[in-house]
């Protein structure tokens, strides 16, 4: 019997909401960013909602210079262990350069991630955005785009290798025997590209799910066919259902194409929800939050995502077409966001800088919690995503709605699980454990 389909829910975490300007709330936990406490009560509230996981966002510099909205703080490897040991069974994701770090080091820190916290790890893996990442890496800038993904294609080739090095019962510990280790269970990777050599095997055993889950978030066609050949989840971008479903549809031709089953990823696009037991209650919550928008810095975060000079504009204007998407160097998908809000809107720049305010862009959802279950049905059922990766506009406030409010009525209508299926992250997506490879390589001894 074909299992039936449900819904998956991941929230991403970030300072105290996704909204710009969600900090300077008077009841905002501005001054708890640094707390790892702080989220540890926010992953626990997800973890209330049998949401599959949390997820952190990562970036390798901070422009002093943009002082109206909350930056990075804490490194999320080390806050997501410390998270589970608050938690039980919720999935903990991070993003993961593939610019930036070796393959050694970063297969090392997620499979202990995955010890800690009993196989609950996934990581997101990137290839960075910003020049200013790359300067504080020792490099002058970041390589092309197609260098970067040519080097990540490696970076995951070499890291699924080491997670693969050791068999699972590798550890025997045999005390009469005096043999900690089986040693034809352990073997060297050996290997060799263009931008990678590493011996191996890997210093930390085989992972509790065998390998913590690959996820991947590049729009480009680039950034696609990788996810088509590698992820098992895809955060994506997504305005509205009509560009939900046309990434969808691409990723699984991909996918096809690509020698695997088309419904073997996830595609979880970002949602930002504002809920209220009224629509009136629910408008009010983001003309609250929209209050406090600063429109310096507002259009500040518009220019990154574009490249280009909107501090001249006039507010009440309306917005020009962007240029074509190939002539922008930067992150292409948060760009054809923008392009298609500009598209379908026709909006004043004004207008903008309130659709952007919470999300950058992603599908915005706002109403009752029967409407927007509405809305999230009616994406999942027309096969445009597998679910959502949520983008609370205010923390922990939007959280809380969501898993009191939405959560219920999604699982009245049977599209999500009241209980979680069993302990790892590969549980909640409903993912095997994958297969050790056939040995080639040359066994430790």
């Amino acid at each position: 019997m074909m299992a039936v389909r449900t819904l998956h829910l991941g929230a991403f975490l970030y300072g105290t909401g996704h909204h710009s300007s969600a900090w300077r709330h008077p009841d905002s936990a501005a001054e708890r960013i640094g707390d790892i406490t702080y989220f540890e009560e926010l992953a626990r509230t997800a973890e209330r909602g049998c949401l599959d996981a949390v997820f952190f966002a990562d970036g390798h510099s901070v422009n002093p210079a943009y002082t109206a909205g909350t930056t990075w703080f804490l490194e999320p490897i080390t806050a997501l262990s410390a998270m589970a040991r608050a938690t039980e069974k919720i999935g903990l994701v991070t993003t993961v350069s593939a610019s930036f770090y070796t393959p050694f080091h970063a297969a090392r820190m997620l499979a202990s991630l995955d010890h800690i916290s009993g196989g609950r790890a996934g990581a997101n893996i990137v290839t960075s955005m910003f020049d200013a990442e790359a300067r504080n890496h020792g490099s002058g800038s970041l390589p092309a785009h197609a260098e970067r993904y040519g080097r990540a294609e490696e970076f995951i080739d070499a890291v699924v290798a080491l997670w693969d090095s050791w068999d699972e019962h590798a550890v025997i510990a045999d005390r009469s025997a005096g043999r900690f280790l089986d040693a034809g269970a352990v073997h060297r990777i050996e290997h060799r590209g263009r931008h990678f050599r590493v011996d191996g095997p890997l210093t930390v055993p085989r992972c509790p799910q065998g390998r913590p889950v690959l996820f991947q978030a590049g729009a480009s066609d680039t950034g696609r066919d990788l996810a088509a050949r590698h992820a098992e989840a895809v955060y994506s971008v997504a305005w509205d259902l009509p560009a939900a479903l046309e990434f969808a549809t691409d990723l699984r031709a991909r996918t096809t194409a690509a020698g695997r089953d088309a419904t073997s990823i996830a595609i979880l696009p970002g949602l930002v929800t504002y809920v209220g037991r009224t629509d009136d209650e629910a408008q009010a919550k983001k003309s609250e939050l929209d209050a406090y928008l600063d429109i310096e810095g507002a259009l500040a975060q518009l220019g990154a995502f574009t490249g280009q000079d909107y501090t001249g504009h006039d507010l009440d204007a309306p917005v020009s077409d962007l240029p074509p998407i190939s002539e922008f160097t930067g992150p292409q998908g948060r760009y054809a966001t923008v392009q298609r809000i500009i598209e379908t809107q026709r909006p004043t720049l004004r207008e903008l800088l309130g659709f952007l305010a919470a999300g950058g862009g992603h599908a915005t959802m706002i109403g009752t919690p029967e409407s927007v279950a509405d809305r999230i049905e009616e994406w999942f059922v027309a096969g445009a995503c597998d679910g959502f990766n949520l983008m609370c506009p205010a923390y922990p406030d939007s959280l809380d709605d969501f898993v009191d409010l939405v959560v219920p009525e999604l699982q009245r209508r049977g599209l999500f699980r009241t209980e979680y299926p069993g302990t790892t992250l590969r549980d909640s997506l409903g993912l095997e454990v994958p297969a050790l490879p056939q040995r080639h390589s040359v066994i430790v001894g």
